[in-house]
């Protein structure tokens, strides 16, 4: 593990933001990347079951996410080739009415300037997400208008939205998606990674 990963793992910043929450629970950063890591998965934040877990996209998203990529678990688990990069990297809880809670900026503003400068190795940035967008792209509009404009960043950057069973919806009224996005993910998926 290394330094950076470890101070991660040991950041408590949110406590007492974190106990405030409906859930009440303690920090449980999961931080997942390495130096060789060749691809950039950015997302918004862990859910509740990565934070009982320890390991990120271990629900229901990540499933989704693992077959838009078209990647196994274990390459997809591989930090030497896929760093995965949350704007928070603990779970923000829930409100009182059990939605969930916007990642911290305060996580990205102590960790991402350092996270990315530890990985110089990176051919490819999948950016997932409002906030993931709106950090790693400057995006100023809905997560629809930035992953429409796909092309703007590829072949080194694809906006997605979140994997979430929520956005089914979302990903069943803009076809384009998996008919134009999806297959050129997955042909820069394979160039990138060894």
């Amino acid at each position: 593990m290394s330094g950076l990963v470890q101070k991660i793992h040991s950041c408590r910043l949110c406590a007492a933001r974190f106990a405030a929450t409906a859930t009440a629970h303690c920090p449980r950063p999961v931080p997942w990347f390495d130096a060789r890591a060749k691809v950039l998965l950015a997302g918004q934040a862990p859910g509740a079951r990565v934070h009982a877990s320890g390991r990120p996209f271990d629900d229901p998203s990540g499933e989704r996410l693992r077959r838009w990529l078209a990647l196994s678990p274990e390459a997809f688990y591989d930090r030497a080739k896929i760093a995965i990069v949350p704007m928070a990297f603990c779970f923000p809880g829930y409100d009182s009415h059990g939605r969930d809670l916007a990642p911290p900026p305060i996580c990205a503003q102590t960790w991402h300037s350092d996270v990315m400068q530890s990985l110089p190795a990176l051919k490819l940035r999948i950016v997932i997400g409002g906030a993931a967008q709106r950090y790693h792209l400057g995006a100023r509009g809905t997560v629809t208008e930035t992953t429409r404009r796909w092309r703007d960043h590829a072949p080194q950057v694809f906006p997605l939205p979140h994997p979430s069973w929520r956005n089914t919806g979302w990903i069943k009224k803009n076809p384009w998606f998996e008919a134009e996005l999806l297959p050129e993910l997955r042909a820069a998926l394979k160039e990138a990674l060894p």
